[in-house]
């Protein structure tokens, strides 16, 4: 078992696959070149699981693959089926832009995809436009119906703007609800590579939009998850992510591994420590070594929001979010 300083056991692995996107989101990297890593500086999908199998045996009992866009590597449902196959009960998850996934749905889950993260920020084409920088929609939603088709579980992440996509909240609730898929609120995340104009919607300004709506009583949180729940009156459940407070932190059990190798204990800070040489080398014990530390020195907290309102240069398409 993993445990951080805190007394707080890490037992989920997010995976970056890769820092590549077909989208420039402007919450993300809206100015960044399509450009990528060297593909000599990325580990080999048998690499990443040869350390996937040391977070396993040490507890891991939850991994995502992320990117970048994780679509956009060849031949990732056969890494999913390495990770399956090695422990079926593991809880094997996905989050994606959904552009390429119409194609692929079927085979994720044949080769054991459990669950898929989809962000959906806008039910307007113009409007997804403006936020992607290209024309995205209708293969996006595509892409939910096929996951939903062939038995994936869907989950939906919207990031509101003011002057952007403020105004469809209650849209995309709805889009959700009639597809019985749990929709989170994502509190805009400051970050050095978004673009500079964005005014994120605060929780108190989104659960006012909502009460117009709807009635609802607070769930408080569900396990680790950073993410505050509420229920309306008919089940159906919706949250709300703030990482600017404090309870974001408190219960994260999470890790991130990037494409490069290199195991970061939180997503706010640059700090970091690779296990590419030992897995490339073959040296278990050291990689299990570089493991415990990263869990080891995991901080406490995030620093958005200090006293020094630092904002965080950590690139979130190298670790997905």
């Amino acid at each position: 078992m993993l445990i951080d300083s805190y007394d707080r056991v890490v037992d989920y692995l997010r995976v970056s696959v890769t820092e590549r996107c077909n989208f420039r989101c402007q919450y993300c990297m809206p100015e960044k070149p399509f450009s990528w890593v060297p593909k000599e500086n990325l580990l080999s999908f048998e690499e990443l699981f040869e350390f996937i199998k040391i977070a396993i045996d040490e507890g891991v009992k939850k991994i995502r693959i992320t990117g970048g866009e994780p679509l956009l590597r060849e031949d990732l449902d056969k890494f999913i089926k390495m990770i399956y196959d090695y422990e079926p009960k593991i809880d094997l998850a996905m989050t994606t832009n959904a552009f390429l996934l119409k194609g692929t749905a079927q085979r994720l889950k044949d080769s054991g995809l459990k669950r898929i993260n989809i962000s959906i920020d806008t039910l307007k084409p113009e409007v997804a436009l403006a936020i992607a920088g290209k024309d995205v929609l209708k293969k996006v939603l595509e892409g939910v119906e096929e996951a939903i088709k062939v038995g994936l579980k869907v989950k939906v992440n919207m990031v509101p703007m003011k002057n952007m996509n403020a105004n469809e909240i209650i849209d995309v609730l709805e889009y959700c609800k009639k597809r019985n898929m749990s929709v989170r609120f994502i509190e805009y995340m400051e970050n050095k590579f978004a673009a500079k104009d964005i005014s994120g919607v605060k929780s108190a300004e989104l659960l006012s939009i909502l009460k117009k709506h709807y009635e609802f009583e607070d769930e408080g949180f569900d396990g680790s998850s950073p993410s505050h729940y509420y229920r309306m009156k008919d089940g159906y459940r919706f949250g709300i992510i703030e990482p600017y407070e404090d309870d974001f932190c408190k219960k994260c059990n999470r890790i991130r591994l990037t494409a490069e190798g290199n195991l970061i204990p939180c997503l706010y800070f640059d700090e970091a420590l690779s296990i590419g040489k030992a897995i490339k080398a073959g040296d278990i014990k050291a990689a299990t070594e570089v493991l415990r530390e990263v869990v080891r020195t995991k901080p406490e907290k995030n620093r958005w929001g200090g006293e020094d309102g630092e904002v965080s240069s950590r690139a979130f398409y190298e670790t997905g979010g």
